[in-house]
């Protein structure tokens, strides 16, 4: 991890509530895999002297990486950025996600929230033939998939969070992978949770996992601001995740 430089390139509106940013950055950040992250703040001089906070930056999770150098990041449409923009970044942080060897099936779930950090998964496991369906839940059901790839099967959760053949895309999943927003994020948790569980007879481990998407003050594991109370032992995001089992997280 290191602190470097980006500017954006260009910008693309890929529907009604996002833009995506096309970054040139440090070769080291065009190494990052799906799962881990960068700390980013925007050092324009008018937004130092308007907006800059000292303290936290905002963490961007990659939803594409090409060659030459580019990452690209998926914002909300109403966050103001202009081609040329200086960002600092520090990054990579965090570890990759964690697949099975033979995975064949994942599901990924986004409950109030998009799915911007489970987008990097996409074109390696498409290209190792693994079926993917990302279920949007809650306000994330305003999320237009138009840009994502064909492959990729989306499902609109009903009002009360479940959806048609619930039980048997679950037991199709080798992997569960689960976002949710930070209103009330244990709450989220909690939910899907239960969902989960009322519909299979066993939660084993390394099945689902929830993706911590928290503010990180400093991202190199030295405040300890962001550690969860897991069981076992308190883990970082920064540092450990942005994956844990959804059997370890203490949701009461």
């Amino acid at each position: 991890m290191k602190e470097t430089q980006a500017y954006i390139e260009r910008i693309k509106r890929v529907n009604r509530g996002h833009q995506r940013l096309e970054l040139a950055v440090d070769q080291s950040l065009s190494a990052m895999l799906a799962g881990q992250a960068m700390l980013v703040r925007r050092i324009d001089k008018d937004y130092d002297s308007e907006q800059w906070d000292p303290y936290l930056r905002e963490l961007w999770f990659p939803v594409e990486i090409q060659a030459r150098n580019i990452v690209i990041v998926e914002r909300p449409a109403r966050a103001h950025f202009l081609p040329g923009q200086l960002l600092s970044i520090i990054g990579p942080v965090g570890r990759p996600f964690r697949f099975r060897h033979n995975l064949r099936n994942i599901l990924l779930i986004a409950y109030h929230t998009t799915p911007a950090a489970l987008l990097l998964m996409l074109p390696p496991l498409l290209a190792k033939q693994v079926g993917i369906t990302l279920v949007l839940m809650g306000s994330a059901r305003q999320y237009e998939t138009s840009h994502l790839s064909e492959e990729v099967e989306v499902i609109q959760a009903d009002d009360d969070l479940t959806w048609p053949d619930m039980v048997m895309t679950l037991g199709w999943a080798d992997q569960v992978f689960v976002v949710v927003g930070q209103g009330d994020e244990w709450g989220y948790y909690r939910d899907v949770m239960r969902l989960m569980r009322e519909r299979q007879a066993d939660m084993p481990t390394n099945y689902a996992f929830a993706v911590i998407q928290r503010d990180l003050p400093c991202g190199v594991g030295a405040c300890h601001a962001c550690a969860l109370n897991l069981r076992g032992a308190p883990k970082l995001p920064c540092v450990d995740g942005p994956a844990f089992d959804l059997t370890d997280l203490r949701l009461n």
